[in-house]
């Protein structure tokens, strides 16, 4: 059983965010990998209005997939609308969701996503798009406020980056959570994506989880994370061994 991350919008190296969360799953001999979101630039590709878009980051997972290995697919923030349109592939045996969201087939995320108190970001000349990070305070107090290591909101900063345009008006083809097993991770203490909005995207998930963290537990908090993650592939574990 491996795990398969997917990252949140406007950023970057994917294997970055989730180390401290996979360091944790190492220890208990669950390897892992992170998929490059075409959507951010990081298939070489520079991103524009015109893509790539939310359907190249699904294919992108479902490359990592294919390689077969039975998988737990583990989706942050916007990486939800990835794993809900890449997640029904037969290595995977169930989905984790982190203060994220679940389509149903024909939603995009700019409906999804839209509320009272919506994200800063910065539109470029060429169609794509970044967050608003201008004012490090602001952003530090909105994203990263329960962070503690300082590198590490450092380092969050510096992999901040423009991100197609195109992701927020796809269309889901395809609602992976409607036949795999997910588990949703609810974080309480969030200051961007509202408890309110996520138990209601929750609502779809077969398990819910709250845990107190604000938008990056990965970082925050990985030791709830990873034990989340280790409960769920064990019992992935013994369904496939009852069979």
């Amino acid at each position: 059983m491996r795990v398969v991350f997917i990252h949140g919008a406007f950023s970057r190296d994917g294997a970055w965010w989730w180390a401290p969360t996979a360091a944790l799953l190492n220890r208990s001999a669950i390897a892992s990998t992170a998929v490059r979101l075409p959507s951010c630039g990081e298939a070489g590709i520079a991103p524009t209005a015109a893509g790539p878009g939310l359907h190249e980051d699904a294919a992108a997972t479902t490359a990592v997939l294919d390689e077969g290995e039975p998988t737990i697919l583990v989706a942050h923030s916007y990486g939800g609308m990835v794993a809900s349109q890449a997640g029904e592939h037969p290595a995977v045996r169930a989905l984790v969701y982190i203060t994220s969201f679940l389509p149903a087939v024909g939603e995009t995320l700019a409906t999804l996503s839209s509320g009272p108190d919506p994200v800063p970001v910065i539109p470029h000349p060429d169609g794509s798009v970044s967050v608003d990070a201008s004012d490090k305070a602001a952003f530090d107090a909105r994203f990263l406020h329960d962070v503690p290591d300082r590198d590490l909101v450092s380092g969050a900063h510096d992999r901040l980056c423009a991100q197609s345009s195109a992701v927020f008006g796809a269309q889901t083809t395809a609602a992976a959570w409607e036949r795999i097993p997910s588990t949703y991770l609810v974080c309480a203490e969030e200051r961007s994506t509202e408890p309110d909005l996520q138990r209601a995207q929750a609502a779809r998930a077969t398990t819910v989880r709250a845990l107190p963290a604000g938008h990056f537990p990965m970082l925050s908090r990985p030791e709830l994370v990873a034990a989340c993650i280790e409960e769920i592939a064990s019992r992935a574990r013994a369904h496939v061994a009852s069979r």
